[in-house]
């Protein structure tokens, strides 16, 4: 049996891990990789061809979830910017995994052990992001949760809802790949841990110590991420979406329309058949009269 007192006290040392260096180094490497798998077997090409837009579209999926949350706090929308180490080490990680030797670095990157624990890294430092997101809108808005809401996911994957204006910046312009039309599971674990954030902040519901809660949305995040990796688990909450359509989005109703549809067709159907039948038949016997 786990002791009580070890586990809180463990999850009070995930709270207080320090995020610099390394968990942004392992942030800003899953950054710089999902956009080489964005511009797909183009990457080097682009890479050489266009470096200064290659650069500034890596920086606006590292510093996503900051710029976003600059622009619906009303602060400035540079702010993230102004951590001059920050931006120097994203961009010798874009420098390292576009431009190094032989691409040893992104070939050691996409190694599976490596990526495993940078995976993992990034998942914790996600975590953070969502929780200081929740916080700081907080000290702005203390009453608007929908505000601490939203901060808090835009931190959390702040990547994913600025896409559209990331690839414009490569030259790509795709209206559709707009992240609340086709949601990632990212967004989705995201909303649910804005969503406890906000309830552990503000209201009496969750009893739980903060500590507690925070760590379990850590290994909830670093969880599923290494499902996706290593058993192919790319989105659990499909099962429930499906029946909260079902039951709340007019899903039981649609089959209903259907199904009732289905019979008024076949009923229709069947009366047309018998009328033509009866036609038929008809003819059949003003011709024997003719004959006659």
């Amino acid at each position: 049996m786990i002791d009580p007192e070890a586990f809180l006290d463990l999850a009070n040392q995930v709270t207080k891990l320090k995020m610099w260096p390394y968990f942004d180094v392992a942030h800003c490497v899953m950054c710089c990789l999902a956009v080489r798998e964005d511009l797909g077997a183009g990457s080097i090409p682009f890479s050489r061809k266009h470096p200064i837009a290659c650069w500034l579209s890596t920086m606006m999926v590292v510093f996503a979830g900051g710029f976003l949350a600059s622009l619906f706090l009303g602060e400035p929308l540079l702010t993230p910017f102004r951590n001059t180490q920050a931006v120097l080490l994203a961009s010798a990680v874009w420098y390292a995994m576009f431009y190094s030797p032989f691409d040893v670095v992104y070939k050691l990157s996409k190694f599976l052990p490596v990526k495993i624990v940078i995976a993992a890294m990034k998942e914790v430092y996600r975590c953070k992001k969502v929780y200081d997101g929740v916080n700081h809108a907080a000290k702005l808005f203390p009453n608007a949760w929908m505000i601490l809401f939203i901060t808090g996911l835009v931190k959390g994957n702040g990547g994913g809802f600025i896409k559209i204006m990331e690839r414009l910046v490569r030259g790509v312009w795709t209206p559709t790949a707009f992240e609340f039309l086709q949601p990632s599971f990212p967004t989705k674990a995201c909303i649910v841990a804005s969503i406890v954030f906000v309830l552990d902040k503000k209201t009496e519901l969750i009893s739980a110590p903060h500590a507690l809660v925070y760590f379990g949305i850590v290994i909830f995040f670093v969880y599923f991420k290494l499902s996706s990796l290593l058993l192919g688990i790319h989105d659990p909450f499909i099962p429930f979406e499906n029946l909260c359509c079902a039951v709340f989005f007019g899903g039981i109703w649609d089959s209903m329309q259907r199904a009732v549809g289905g019979g008024n067709k076949s009923a229709d159907s069947t009366a047309k058949n018998e009328v033509k039948a009866s036609k038929t038949e008809d003819g059949q016997t003003h011709a024997h009269k003719k004959n006659d």
